[in-house]
């Protein structure tokens, strides 16, 4: 597909003069776990491995989120099922993930800085998943599939963050409950629960095929993890199999109120410098951008953000672009970096078309910007309120424009201010100073 180049466009939409910006440093009061390594190696001790004879086997599922240290994690994790006289194998536990293939998996895995080597376990990443059985949920027959590498193994375990998540609300969302269900689901079970949670409710499928995966699986439990708003591991602790229902509710309370936030919710135009798989599920933050777009779930009332500009994926992506469908804007180098396939798979398994959709694709940052101006309407640089992150997950820095200043939050402080320039249509801030200004680009 050939996208408009600058000659094509330029003359269809007038320049504007860009407000002044901020640079922000926002720091909420939050909590971080000194040592979550050594957590995690105490907290496997309260899973029941006891009864397992020497050298059986303890799948440990880990998924394709960028959680803060989850390799360290991982691997301590699995040196602990090792010292006990136990053989583990790390099973990729991220559904559809990384294009639904084994080396899409494995590769995913990798970007995550786990590999064979670096977790000290073989990683079984075939995609082949058993059916378990068939349930109803609703007026819905769910059927509910569980990794074959995980079913041959005597014990599992999952290592997942409980947070909020990126399609519906409810007293559980992502966390061990999810991985289990729909992450070691590989492709045919996140399809499966997806098609009937689309539906039928999303907590209502998970609860089904949960009460099916503990009845027929070797399942021991999970390590949970919380997240600080500073995306550093805040909590961790071990949770029995039988008690996912019952405890993640309370840490997910706490995910809620340490979950990385803008610091206002009243914006006219966002800027996200990069999406990808290990920021969200969905690309970029639903909770943080105010969009959900998916059927039968309203999307949350705060905060209020009008348009969307997303210029990039992230390298640890790999081209899974699932999550430019939630911006009104993109650029060309972005459709570049898209990996259809993979973008494609994640959709389709989820059935959250809305998220893979192409938006309306600039040539270039300058008439990316011009366009998202001019559609405001009754534009002013005066007043316009725009938020510029590099991404969802990184929120202690970003930039705002100077109609936003006087509401920020107590935790959010002016450290700098810069105006935007383009060099061969690219955005880069140039800071002022007293030497003049220093020019930063926001893909740095």
């Amino acid at each position: 597909m050939e996208f408009p180049d600058r000659s094509d466009v330029d003359g269809l939409i007038d320049s504007q003069p860009l407000p002044g910006f901020a640079r922000v440093r926002y720091e909420p009061a939050t909590e971080r776990l000194d040592d979550p390594v050594g957590a995690a190696r105490e907290a496997l001790d309260g899973l029941d491995l006891g009864g397992l004879p020497a050298g059986a086997t303890v799948a440990v599922g880990v998924g394709s989120r960028g959680i803060d240290r989850i390799d360290e994690v991982a691997a301590a994790v699995v040196d602990r099922v090792a010292e006990r006289g136990l053989d583990p194998v790390v099973v990729p536990a991220m559904g559809s993930h990384g294009g639904a293939t084994p080396e899409g998996q494995r590769e995913v895995l990798e970007a995550l800085g786990i590999t064979e080597a670096t977790v000290g376990a073989p990683i079984d990443a075939r995609m082949a998943a058993a059916e378990l059985a068939t349930v109803p949920v609703g007026d819905a027959d769910l059927p509910v599939y569980f990794s074959e590498a995980a079913l041959a193994a005597d014990a599992v375990l999952v290592i997942n963050r409980v947070k909020a998540h990126t399609n519906f609300t409810g007293p559980v969302e992502s966390g061990l409950a999810k991985m289990t269900v729909v992450g070691l689901g590989k492709q045919r079970g996140a399809k499966s629960f997806h098609s009937t949670a689309i539906a039928e409710g999303y907590v209502e499928a998970l609860t089904a095929a949960l009460d099916v995966i503990e009845r027929e699986t070797a399942l021991v439990g999970g390590i949970a993890l919380v997240e600080n708003f500073e995306e550093e591991i805040g909590h961790l602790e071990s949770v029995p199999a039988g008690s996912f229902l019952d405890r993640e509710p309370e840490l997910l309370e706490r995910a809620y109120d340490e979950m990385p936030t803008l610091p206002v919710d009243d914006v006219d135009l966002l800027v996200v410098d990069e999406i990808g798989k290990e920021v969200s599920g969905a690309g970029m933050d639903t909770n943080v951008i105010g969009r959900y777009r998916v059927l039968n779930a309203p999307d949350p009332e705060t905060p209020d953000i009008d348009l969307i500009y997303v210029r990039g994926l992230t390298e640890a992506t790999k081209g899974n672009g699932n999550g430019i469908g939630l911006a009104d804007l993109t650029r060309k180098s972005a459709v570049d970096q898209l990996d259809l396939k993979k973008t494609y798979a994640n959709a389709l398994t989820s059935g959250s078309l809305a998220k893979s959709k192409l938006p309306v694709v600039a040539p270039d940052d300058e008439f990316a910007l011009r366009t998202a101006l001019a559609a405001l309407g009754g534009y002013d640089p005066e007043t316009v309120r725009i938020v510029w992150i590099r991404n969802t997950q990184d929120l202690g820095e970003l930039r705002v424009s100077d109609a936003v200043v006087d509401d920020l939050p107590e935790a959010a402080t002016v450290v700098g201010r810069e105006a935007v320039g383009f060099e061969d249509g690219t955005a880069g801030f140039e800071t002022e100073s007293a030497d003049g200004p220093d020019a930063s680009d926001p893909d740095a």
